[in-house]
């Protein structure tokens, strides 16, 4: 069985591309169904194929993909399921995307560039998605790019509750990384019941747009520093960052992220670092050749699973996060 029915004949279908097969069969797992079969393959100028192997006619169907590396690959190869689906007559179909790509060119910052968070949304609406789930966005203003529902998912409650069963939570401090992270800081504050420290990034006036200077505003001294941030792509900025932490007095820094891009050389700058621990979600596959003993991976599926749930039963995906708490 691939699908799950109601008394009312209303079928769920999980389907998901090639770039995340581990994250895919957790949360088929979760929700108690199959994958839907699906035949896909490259041609040989890079050309993508894919085709269901079953009827998904009247069906809601639920897409993962997990924009990692090859990033434009896998982009793509969700948009052709979406079409493929949406000329197949599936009723209603949700995209769901774990990383969700170009999440970090969300506004123009100098002339002449493009909104590209804005062009993925409009890509996935042309090719016939009705509505769009994702984990953690950069900024949350990406929901207003899609031209229909967004579920945004949280990964705090799983990071926070981690963090809180395995440190002692009344030596934390809780560090936003920059002013932009301010907001979502603030919640882990809330669940955790912890102080706030912000990192203030600033030139360095002897040397002119080249370094900078990272600048810790509130008390750090003897505590643990929790850094929480939404992603981590090649280390630099949150290894300074919890340097700065330390020069300040901080007794140990353990750093959080949701998405573990991990481009090179991540991972041997954290396992080279001082960080004691670093805790990601698996919203993007990571490599054996990246994983290190500091590297505590966990799984998002539950949430996704507990998301496609709520959405495919009418209920409520925002009750998923009300009661966020230790």
């Amino acid at each position: 069985m691939t699908g799950i029915r109601t008394p009312k004949e209303k079928r769920m279908i999980l389907i998901a591309g090639r770039s995340h097969p581990e994250l895919a069969d957790e949360v088929a797992s979760e929700l108690g169904v199959e994958l839907v079969p699906t035949q896909s393959y490259d041609f040989a100028n890079g050309e993508i194929f894919v085709r269901f192997k079953e009827s998904v006619r009247g069906c809601d169907a639920f897409v993962l993909q997990s924009h990692t590396s090859p990033i434009n690959q896998w982009i793509m190869e969700q948009l052709l399921m979406v079409d493929a689906l949406k000329r197949a007559s599936a009723k209603r179909i949700t995209v769901v995307t774990p990383f969700y790509g170009y999440a970090r060119q969300d506004k123009k910052h100098t002339g002449r560039e493009p909104i590209s968070a804005r062009l993925m949304a409009d890509l996935f609406k042309c090719a016939g998605a009705d509505r769009l789930m994702a984990v953690d966005l950069h900024t949350a203003q990406i929901q207003g790019f899609f031209d229909g529902p967004v579920d945004h998912l949280f990964a705090l409650p799983l990071l926070a509750t981690y963090v809180g069963r395995h440190v002692d939570r009344s030596k934390i401090t809780v560090v936003s990384p920059d002013a932009g992270r301010v907001r979502v800081a603030e919640r882990w504050t809330d669940i955790l019941g912890s102080p706030l420290a912000i990192i203030h990034k600033r030139r360095d006036p002897e040397v002119p747009n080249e370094a900078k200077v990272y600048e810790v505003v509130g008390d750090v001294k003897d505590r643990i520093c929790v850094v929480v941030d939404d992603m981590i792509d090649t280390g630099g900025t949150i290894i300074k960052a919890s340097e700065a932490l330390l020069e300040n007095g901080a007794a140990d820094v353990i750093v959080t992220a949701t998405h573990g891009v991990l481009s090179d050389p991540a991972a041997d700058r954290l396992k080279n670092s001082r960080i004691s621990e670093v805790v990601v979600t698996n919203t993007l596959p990571i490599p054996d050749d990246r994983l290190f003993d500091k590297l505590t991976v966990l799984s998002i599926a539950p949430l996704i699973a507990r998301a496609i749930r709520e959405v495919f039963d009418d209920g409520s995906v925002t009750s998923l996060f009300e009661t966020a708490s230790l």
